[in-house]
């Protein structure tokens, strides 16, 4: 994949960015302006994000011992401004082949909430990990 020299892939910009919130930390409802900051993003400097085509992937790497997850998804219009377009840090999750670059959301408050946030759901891992919950949520998992 190309990028500009801003970090931008030169393909098509995504429509939705999305934040993997563990069960552990449950995101209130109304959500507030920000949600609390992960330990991972605190001491990275970005919030981590996926597109919808890596959500299967930070699924099986970051979460596959987690009952459910939140999935936080993000306008990118909302957000694009303060995105860059990264490679993954080998030494944080391996090599991870195929996934391209990663969005990474560097921010005054390292932090997301109502005003970046469009919607969150719940997602129940299975018995077969996270491919049912994937498979179910294809609709609302949008490039």
């Amino acid at each position: 994949m190309s990028t500009r020299s801003d970090s931008t892939p030169t393909n098509l910009k995504p429509t939705y960015l999305y934040k993997l919130i563990p069960h552990t930390a449950p995101p209130p409802s109304p959500l507030p302006l920000s949600l609390p900051t992960s330990a991972l993003d605190r001491s990275s400097g970005f919030v981590h994000l996926s597109t919808a085509a890596q959500v299967p992937g930070t699924l099986r790497f970051f979460f596959s011992d987690h009952p459910h997850v939140y999935l936080a998804r993000i306008p990118y219009e909302r957000v694009e401004g303060d995105v860059r377009w990264e490679d993954p840090k080998a030494e944080v999750c391996g090599v991870r082949g195929g996934e391209g670059v990663f969005p990474h959301l560097y921010n005054e408050r390292v932090a997301l909430g109502a005003g970046e946030i469009e919607s969150v759901v719940r997602w129940e891992s299975g018995v077969d990990g996270w491919e049912e919950a994937v498979r179910k949520g294809q609709d609302w998992l949008v490039y």
